[in-house]
């Protein structure tokens, strides 16, 4: 009995340190990020409220990222006069590749930067474990969909947008 106590705690304390770090979810509030832009200005994401946003995590060296930027573009311009925005996030370390990048996938969204990649605050404050990620937010700064597929997205946009 007594070595069953002791898993069964092990077990429990595991189950608990994993709740803790999770990654947000459907039904939770945004969590702030507030970092520069390539101007250098404070972009923070409590800015935006009132919009639907698109939270995206990436990176210029991450190749599947580049390839969400192509849709991202098309779905930005479609929305974005219908109350949508896209808050990119980027864990590049290195501000002239992140820039240069912004640039050659012609991105206009608010772009900020936490340049110590995956050691970033913001990373670790969102428990990224891969990029791209991404967080669809209500006009209240409410989480309603994670990792959302292309369909998927513009359905849910759609439906946030009254469209």
């Amino acid at each position: 009995m007594k070595g069953f106590k002791r898993s069964f705690l092990f077990i429990t304390v595991i189950f608990l340190s994993f709740m803790l770090y999770a990654q947000p979810k459907p039904g939770d509030l945004a969590y702030e990020i507030a970092l520069t832009n390539p101007k250098g200005d404070t972009l923070s994401l409590s800015s935006l409220q009132g919009k639907v946003v698109l939270i995206d995590f990436w990176a210029s060296w991450c190749g599947p990222c580049r390839l969400s930027n192509r849709s991202l573009v098309k779905l930005y311009s479609r929305y974005k006069s219908k109350g949508f925005e896209i808050f990119g996030v980027s864990l590049d370390e290195n501000k002239k590749d992140w820039v240069r990048a912004i640039n050659k996938d012609k991105i206009s969204w608010p772009q900020v930067i936490d340049n110590r990649g995956w050691q970033a605050t913001t990373a670790i404050d969102w428990n990224l474990y891969q990029i791209p990620s991404s967080y669809l937010i209500n006009k209240d700064g409410i989480i309603v969909g994670v990792d959302l597929e292309k369909n998927d997205l513009e359905k849910a946009l759609k439906g946030l947008l009254n469209q």
